[in-house]
């Protein structure tokens, strides 16, 4: 097997405003808003701790102070719950080795792109992670793998630079990034270019990007000279193009869901759907949801 630098280091995009779901985030980060019992940022750290990642980076903005406060020792809490003989292992996820967490702050937003080359400095000469934690995946009932590892495994094995897709109908590729696909090998297939929100007719596939890659540090340097593109903003999508047939390129099929938390829709369907899959609440929502719909 062919020996690549490891990847260790991920970086959050979290500096975001979360307008979509105000007023709800006026004061509390959008990141922060609770899946069931387990903030949508959890889910992605835990993920990225899944694949071996072993440093955290949240390029964040005004107001987002909270976010770490989560992976932070809750001092009063834990002593007052230690004292009361409560169970502490629900908290062990959000505990971090000191030094494993980083913020850098993302003083104007400039689009993703722009996000990422904030982690700059962090990153460094090493190849990197990059979680969007509005999208929310889940790995294979009964036992599969995150995203994020299956994307290490692979990288493990090709190198480069790597992207996670999805096939979704041909009627939805309009809404989505979308791959130009090249040759196929298992979950692995080359990506020759990156369309954004093709019209349903010149869609070049039906695989979509889905929030999670592994890049290498040579896009700091792509990012560093790029000019605003949609929207005015900094893309990542446009860095990444340039750096196809440059360096091997390829997207991992991601074996499991996605939800769109992003939006409120796909926000109260990812609630719904693990709260449905719990051992301690599934029947009860399974009923409460049968009786809302007059099943």
């Amino acid at each position: 097997m062919n020996q690549h630098k490891p990847i260790k280091k991920a970086v959050f995009p979290v500096a975001g405003l979360g307008t979509r779901f105000l007023p709800a985030t006026k004061a509390i980060p959008k990141e922060l808003l609770p899946i069931v019992d387990r903030p949508l940022i959890q889910y992605a750290v835990d993920e990225a701790r899944e694949a071996g990642i072993e440093q955290i980076i949240f390029v964040t903005g005004r107001g987002k102070t909270a976010i770490v406060e989560h992976f932070d020792v809750a001092f009063e809490l834990e002593t007052t719950m230690e004292e009361r003989g409560k169970d502490m292992s629900v908290l062990e996820a959000t505990r971090a080795t000191p030094g494993d967490i980083i913020t850098v702050r993302q003083q104007v937003p400039l689009g993703l792109g722009h996000a990422i080359w904030c982690a700059r400095a962090i990153v460094g000469d090493e190849p990197f992670a990059i979680l969007l934690p509005d999208e929310l995946m889940v790995a294979k009932k009964g036992g599969g793998t995150g995203c994020m590892k299956q994307m290490v495994e692979a990288y493990n094995q090709v190198g480069g630079n790597l992207i996670s897709v999805l096939e979704v109908p041909q009627d939805e590729v309009s809404s989505y990034g979308v791959i130009d696909p090249g040759a196929e090998n298992g979950a692995l297939t080359e990506v020759k270019g990156l369309v954004e929100k093709p019209a349903i007719a010149e869609a070049p596939s039906n695989k979509i990007v889905s929030g999670r890659y592994i890049l290498q540090p040579e896009v700091m340097r792509t990012l560093e000279n790029q000019g605003k593109g949609a929207g005015g903003e900094i893309q990542l999508t446009d860095a990444m193009a340039k750096m196809i047939g440059t360096q091997p390129f390829n997207a991992v099929t991601f074996e499991g869901r996605r939800f769109d938390c992003g939006s409120k829709v796909g926000f109260v369907e990812a609630t719904l759907a693990l709260a449905l899959e719990r051992d301690d609440m599934g029947e009860e929502i399974r009923a409460m949801a049968k009786r809302l719909l007059g099943c």
